[in-house]
């Protein structure tokens, strides 16, 4: 825990940029009997019933410190997506970085062993050694910042019946904009004496005996 929350207290360094990474899973439902339009005083009305389509998955990174986000939007979430995720980070939005600063937490595809399924090997050296990579502790994900993004982005973005990966992907696309356009930073303010303050039921207790 300690780790990930020093990173947070680093400043901002474009050449080592701090990137939390997180993703969610959407279902895709539609309305067969249709809508009626939003009236004065009369919000969106939509028939119960709907039909399944599937679900799809959306990768989200944000650079906190920056106000910079980037989705990706596609079928599944596997190692080999990740791996997809982690060589766009790389080479496209981060070309000119010494090293990323990468959080994630504990999911069994966050994990470097991805690069080696998708690239050959030395393709998945070459990107592994962009990333300095920290995990959040187990049942301590909350610790990684993308997950107070993606709230945004379902409160904001993801909300009601979305029939396809094209309609997801044309929504997430227009927030992602107008919340980079905003610069829109996340000020975290968690920091190591205060989790020594609030958790110190998780440390352990240690017995320091006086010397004669």
């Amino acid at each position: 825990m300690e780790d990930v929350l020093d990173v947070y207290q680093r400043p901002y360094d474009p050449k080592r940029p701090q990137v939390c990474l997180d993703e969610i899973s959407k279902t895709l439902r539609s309305t067969p009997r249709g809508q009626l339009p939003p009236e004065p005083g009369q919000p969106l009305r939509e028939d119960y019933e709907y039909k399944r389509h599937g679900t799809c998955a959306l990768f989200l990174a944000v650079e906190p410190l920056r106000g910079f986000r980037r989705v990706w939007v596609g079928p599944r979430r596997t190692l080999l997506d990740m791996a997809e995720v982690l060589r766009d980070l790389a080479d496209v939005v981060y070309p000119d970085a010494d090293q990323i600063v990468l959080v994630t937490d504990n999911l069994n595809i966050h994990s470097l062993a991805c690069l080696y399924e998708r690239f050959e090997p030395a393709e998945a050296r070459r990107i592994a050694t962009r990333f300095e990579w920290h995990f959040t502790p187990e049942h301590a994900s909350w610790l990684n910042i993308a997950e107070c993004e993606l709230s945004v982005l379902k409160r904001q973005a993801l909300k009601g019946r979305l029939p396809d990966i094209e309609t997801v992907t044309e929504k997430v696309a227009a927030w992602e904009q107008r919340r980079n356009q905003m610069e829109a930073t996340i000020d975290w303010r968690f920091t190591t004496d205060d989790a020594r303050i609030k958790l110190k039921r998780l440390y352990p207790i240690v017995n320091v005996q006086e010397s004669t």
